[in-house]
C-alpha cells in the first residue's frame, strides 16, 4: 500500500470494503467524510464485484489479498494474511477510526490496536460474520427495521444507532443512471442467490427461473460467480452497473439484497423469494410504499406476470428516507474531538 498523504490534522478514516455493495457504501462515506475534510483510506480485496466496482466509480481502492470461497479453511487463511498485512501497513501510521459494513478483518485490526470500530448492518441472519464483528463494535448502525434487541444480543456495550432509512439511500439518492442499456423490452433482471455465503442455506434452481421468466419479456440474469452458458437468456459478461440497469427494467427478481432495494428505491418492481429469514428490511421498505413483494419460489412466475411493468414514482417516499452517511459522519466527528491522531 502506497503511503496515504494526510492533507490536515482531522482523523484518518479506514474503510474497509469486502464486497461489490460495500465498495458502493465506503464511496459514499468517503464522498461524505471528505466534504468535512476527514483523511479516508479505503482497502477492499480481488473479488468478482470488488475492483470492477471501484474502477467504475474512479475511486481508488488499495488492495489486500483475494476472496476464495472454496472452503473454510481457504475464507480462514485469505482473512489471516489480510489482517497480517494490515498490521504490516499500520506499523508507523495507523487509522484513527475503522469504518465497515462488517468486515471481520478490519474489526480485527482495528481492535487489537485500540482504535474505535463503526459497523453497519443490513443482514440480521448473518450470524457468522455479527459473531466475529459486532462484539468488537464501539458503533452499531443499523436500519430501523431492525430491532436493537437483535444487534444488542451480540454486544450490549455497543452504541446501536438506528436511522430511518436503508444503507441503498446512501447511492440512490439523486441517483441518475450513467450507463443505458439496450437489452430490449420488457425488461427483468433476475440476481443469483450468494450460495458461498455462510448465511446461504436455501437453494433455488435460478437458471430453471430465469428460462421460464422469458415467457414475460427479456431476462438479464446478474451471475454471483462464474459465467454460466444461456441460449435463452442474457448472462453479460462485462460489468454491469446494477443500480443503473434496474432503474431502466420493468422487474427485479431476488432474494432480498442489495439490488432488490436499489430495484424498489427506483420504483422498479421487486420480487423477494423467501430463502431468508428476518427480512426486516425489505418489509420496511415496503411498508412505507416501495413496490417490493415477497413470495415462495412456487409463486414467482404468476408474481410476475402481475408485476411485470407496474412500475411506481418514489421520489417523494425516497427523499423521506434518512441517509446513513449522515449518520455516520455524526459519529466520526464525535469521535474525532476525543481520539489522539497518529500523524
Amino acid at each position: 500500500m502506497k503511503p496515504l498523504h494526510i492533507k490536515n490534522k482531522k482523523a484518518l478514516v479506514w474503510y474497509d470494503a469486502g464486497t461489490g455493495k460495500h465498495v458502493r457504501y465506503g464511496v459514499a462515506i468517503a464522498k461524505k467524510l471528505r466534504s468535512l475534510n476527514y483523511n479516508v483510506l479505503l482497502t477492499t480485496r480481488d473479488h468478482r464485484d470488488t475492483l470492477s466496482v471501484a474502477s467504475f466509480l474512479n475511486e481508488r481502492f488499495s488492495v489486500y489479498d483475494k476472496y476464495d470461497p472454496t472452503s473454510l479453511l481457504t475464507r480462514l487463511e485469505s482473512g489471516a494474511r489480510r489482517q497480517l498485512a494490515f498490521c504490516k501497513a499500520f506499523e508507523k501510521n495507523p487509522p484513527d477510526i475503522a469504518v465497515s459494513h462488517g468486515s471481520v478483518d478490519a474489526c480485527r485490526v482495528a481492535f487489537g490496536l485500540g482504535k474505535p470500530v463503526i459497523t453497519t448492518v443490513d443482514t440480521p441472519y448473518a450470524e457468522a460474520v455479527h459473531r466475529l464483528t459486532l462484539p468488537l463494535s464501539d458503533y452499531i448502525i443499523a436500519s430501523n427495521a431492525i430491532p436493537k434487541e437483535t444487534l444488542q444480543a451480540y454486544n450490549r456495550k455497543a452504541d446501536v444507532i438506528g436511522f430511518d432509512g436503508v444503507d441503498e439511500v446512501a447511492w440512490i439518492k439523486d441517483f441518475k443512471p450513467r450507463i443505458k442499456y439496450s437489452y430490449g423490452r420488457p425488461l427483468i433482471v433476475i440476481r443469483q442467490l450468494e450460495e458461498k455465503a455462510t448465511y446461504a442455506k436455501g437453494k433455488i434452481d435460478f437458471v430453471a427461473l430465469a428460462k421460464k421468466l422469458t415467457k414475460l419479456g427479456k431476462v438479464v440474469f446478474l451471475s454471483r460467480y462464474e459465467a454460466i452458458p444461456a441460449k435463452n437468456f442474457i448472462v453479460p459478461k462485462e460489468y454491469v452497473d446494477s443500480a443503473s440497469l434496474v432503474a431502466q427494467a420493468d422487474l427485479f427478481v431476488g432474494v432480498g439484497g442489495t439490488i432488490t432495494r436499489e430495484a424498489a428505491l427506483q420504483g422498479t418492481p421487486a420480487i423477494v423469494i423467501k430463502v431468508f429469514q428476518n427480512q426486516q428490511v425489505n418489509d420496511y421498505l415496503a411498508e412505507k410504499g416501495f413496490p417490493i413483494f415477497n413470495t415462495q419460489p412456487s409463486n414467482t412466475f404468476k408474481l410476475a406476470q402481475k408485476s411485470l411493468g407496474h412500475k411506481q414514482n418514489v421520489k417523494h417516499l425516497l427523499d423521506r428516507l434518512e441517509n446513513p452517511t449522515d449518520v455516520i459522519a455524526e459519529i466520526v466527528n464525535k469521535i474525532d474531538k476525543t481520539v489522539t491522531h497518529n500523524k
